[in-house]
């Protein structure tokens, strides 16, 4: 595997919501994505979920409360637990999540990106 340009990675695509494979480690896949605006409510019920921000600012709202990501910072949202990702400008974000996990959960609408259409990039 080669050493991998995130920045560059970022200026190959310009789809919102619409997440991109770069990497596989231990059944775990990293993607990125661009988002503006709220992506939908959902949850996944055995995989947690790793953000990372790399630019603008990702609020992952949730019931109980709302976690508002900048540029460096990460969370882990648990397992089953319900957000919807939210960014008042576009922003770019790094995930980490098992092999199954579904985009949207088992939420269907028209942002969601099905695990087999998902690019590597």
């Amino acid at each position: 595997m080669s050493k991998i340009n995130i920045e560059e990675k970022f200026s190959l695509f310009s789809e919102l919501w619409s997440p991109k494979i770069i990497a596989e480690s231990n059944e775990q896949l990293v993607k990125i994505a661009k988002g503006r605006g709220e992506l939908v409510w959902h949850k996944h019920d055995n995989e947690d979920e790793l953000f990372l921000v790399f630019k603008g600012q990702l609020t992952l709202q949730m019931r109980e409360t709302e976690i508002v990501l900048n540029p460096g910072e990460m969370y882990v949202v648990a397992k089953g637990v319900e957000h919807c990702p939210r960014a008042t400008e576009e922003t770019h974000f790094l995930m980490v999540e098992p092999k199954s996990t579904a985009h949207t959960g088992s939420v269907v609408s028209e942002l969601t990106v099905d695990t087999v259409d998902q690019a590597w990039i």
